[in-house]
């Protein structure tokens, strides 16, 4: 029952370096090999420099005699290479030019070298030399340095990388699973609520874990594995690590997809360590959580080869079904996904128990409340009981997340405790989405908007059995809804009656039958309401059985391949003729839903502008604000109200007061 804004701007793809900026520890290698590169090229290039190599004595003016009679030389070093040749290496002066030598390095080979060569050396004015050095070392050092370093720079970048990774290449098929042990492990039954169910359920596990003696002794067997199963967020990882605090044993923790790797046989490989580290640490809990990962059915026809993802579910039936109860180890695993698993996985043997953990009643919702706001500071008006009964279908993590909401609204206006408006706001942010004041709405649109909603409220208000009406907005919440008109159940409930979904398509029809009569004109703010509506009068119609015209059969099956894990067809089980029926009736349901809507507001149309003006001036008024406009024609005061809750309370209560004052019960 909401407006359908245009669609939201796309925002600009940021660049990869903005969205995630590389580290300084990730150049470290690639500066590492550039300088060795860098290193080994430049030595190269020394080693490979020309020099030019002169005579002792001879003819030629480019000799070692000329040249040190001359003085155009500056130094000098007497050299023994690791051959046992002797030559000097000499160096002109600054600005010397010599024919036959290129640059102002030269060599000159000697039959060998002794004093006599130094002090003649060093009579012309030559600073000459021999220096100390192993020619032998520095020749080995010289040759085999480089190749160490380029092989150490391969180590660096391609063992450790694998080896942080994988924890080393030889590690791949060791187990991934968590040990949480003993003194780590602080959740029990204390910590998770709403399940009492499943608490009964594990008590036998518990007290095996604790005495498995006890039941040995009678010839009883545990159950080798249960299986946790709900939707998410209800607490099954929860209640795994309670059952292993309860019990006081060390707790062994994996996610399916763990086992999967890039390399075939690795998962198997895990599987086998993972039973292994739990005999050895017996009695202990193993939990798998997310097992439908690997847990999958098989034959499931679609592609070909071998597939590693099967391969590991045949080796975790295999270990099951050799698994020794006397060990002492229990297996736990958690899906929200359970018609998806292998049959085998399943059967009595393996998966012994399974219990259903459920979204929470309204007395569970309230104990998971009381157990989150702990450590939240709470307002004497703050009354969890009305949360909890105001958000029907939340699971824990949701509640969990709708206090912490609360609180954060709390900080952010300065308060010193959490009070009912937070907690209210919190649930309706978390229930419908944030409001988006800064959305800018012109006139035209909000006065639409506003007779809109006051349409889905009046005929939500009238319908028979409907919900009660908890607020109705105009200021744009979340990202599809320009305005709402917000419903909260006053219990739970697992069933519909055929009058109460004949009233919700009514009560969805409101919004575009209150624009039809007011403006004689449609637009398609009612797109969502559309939708919600063709989906409730289709289930009725082909699920349901609720059609006059088509009696009570269920047509179309759906087909769903467990591979994928989704539905991918609908089977048409019936003919074209009873799909036209089935079209025809659906149209039906809408369309007198519709004219139905269009009647009570042309009734009501006074109620309509009263209701739409006070949207338009208040932007949000409360559920009972309609409530009150449509049974008296205004709004009640405040000690009228209070006397009707004290009535109603009175009348549930089943008190009479008699005119002696005395109160009665009835029966």
């Amino acid at each position: 029952m909401s407006n359908q804004p245009s669609p939201p701007p796309v925002p600009k793809p940021q660049p990869p370096s903005a969205q995630n900026p590389p580290s300084l520890k990730s150049f470290i290698p690639w500066v590492a090999m550039l300088a060795v590169i860098g290193g080994l090229l430049l030595y190269m290039g020394e080693s490979e420099k020309t020099v030019s190599v002169i005579p002792y004595t001879s003819t030629d003016k480019a000799n070692l005699s000329v040249l040190v009679e001359s003085g155009k030389v500056e130094k000098a070093k007497v050299i023994r290479d690791v051959s046992g040749t002797v030559y000097i290496q000499g160096q002109l002066k600054s600005g010397e030019t010599v024919e036959g030598v290129t640059g102002n390095q030269f060599k000159t080979f000697l039959p060998e070298a002794n004093r006599e060569t130094l002090e003649w050396l060093r009579l012309h004015g030559v600073e000459a030399d021999i220096p100390p050095q192993n020619p032998l070392l520095w020749h080995v050092v010289s040759s085999v340095l480089p190749v160490l370093l380029i092989f150490g720079l391969l180590y660096f970048l391609f063992m450790r990388q694998m080896r942080s990774a994988g924890h080393g290449a030889l590690s791949f098929g060791k187990s991934r699973a968590r040990l949480l042990n003993r003194a780590r492990n602080k959740v029990t039954f204390k910590n998770v609520a709403g399940v009492d169910e499943a608490k009964e359920e594990v008590q036998e596990i518990i007290a095996f874990l604790k005495d498995p003696k006890k039941f040995q002794s009678l010839g009883g067997r545990i159950p080798k594995g249960v299986m946790l199963m709900g939707p998410p967020g209800t607490g099954k990882t929860l209640l795994a690590k309670a059952i292993a605090g309860e019990a006081d044993v060390p707790f062994f923790s994996i996610s399916g997809s763990d086992f999967i790797e890039m390399f075939v046989g690795v998962g198997a490989s895990r599987v086998r360590d993972m039973f292994e580290q739990g005999k050895k640490n017996a009695p202990c809990i193993i939990f798998i959580d997310e097992i439908d990962a690997v847990g999958r059915s098989r034959f499931s026809g679609i592609g070909g080869g071998h597939d590693e993802r099967e391969q590991t579910l045949n080796a975790l039936l295999v270990e099951m079904d050799g698994f020794e109860t006397q060990e002492g180890v229990i297996i736990l695993a958690a899906t929200n996904r359970p018609d998806v698993l292998d049959p085998a996985l399943l059967r009595r043997g393996r998966f012994d128990r399974q219990i259903v953990i459920d979204l929470p009643m309204i007395d569970g919702r309230l104990d998971i409340l009381k157990i989150h706001s702990t450590n939240i500071k709470l307002s004497e008006d703050a009354d969890l009981r009305r949360i909890a009964r105001g958000t029907p279908g939340f699971s824990g993590a949701d509640l969990e997340n709708l206090l912490n909401e609360a609180a954060l609204l709390a900080a952010r206006q300065g308060k010193s405790g959490v009070d009912m408006k937070d907690l209210e706001e919190a649930r309706d942010k978390v229930m419908w989405g944030a409001e988006r004041r800064s959305r800018a709405i012109d006139d035209k649109e909000k006065r639409l908007t506003a007779y809109h909603e006051a349409g889905h409220a009046i005929v939500q208000q009238l319908v028979e059995e409907a919900e009660p009406l908890h607020k109705v907005t105009i200021i744009p919440r979340g990202i599809a809804y320009l305005g709402a008109t917000m419903s909260l159940p006053e219990k739970d409930s697992y069933t519909q009656s055929r009058t109460k979904l004949l009233g919700n398509l009514c009560g969805a029809m409101g919004g575009r039958a209150a624009e039809e009569i007011v403006f004689n004109e449609i637009t398609t703010g009612a797109s969502q309401d559309l939708k919600v509506s063709t989906g409730i009068a289709r289930m009725m119609v082909c699920n349901w059985g609720m059609s006059e015209a088509l009696g009570p059969q269920r047509f179309g099956q759906n087909q769903e391949i467990m591979f994928l894990g989704r539905e991918v067809s609908r089977q048409q089980d019936y003919s074209e003729e009873t799909a036209r029926r089935i079209d025809t009736e659906v149209a039906r349901l809408l369309r007198e839903a519709h004219d139905r809507a269009r009647r009570i507001l042309e009734e009501n149309r006074d109620k309509l502008e009263m209701v739409s003006h006070r949207l338009l001036e208040m932007e949000t008024i409360d559920g009972r604000d309609v409530k009150d406009i449509v049974e008296v024609g205004r709004v009640r005061t405040p000690e009228e109200r209070e006397e009707i809750d004290q009535r109603e309370k009175a009348a549930k209560e089943g008190v009479v007061k008699p005119c002696t004052g005395s109160a009665v019960t009835t029966g």
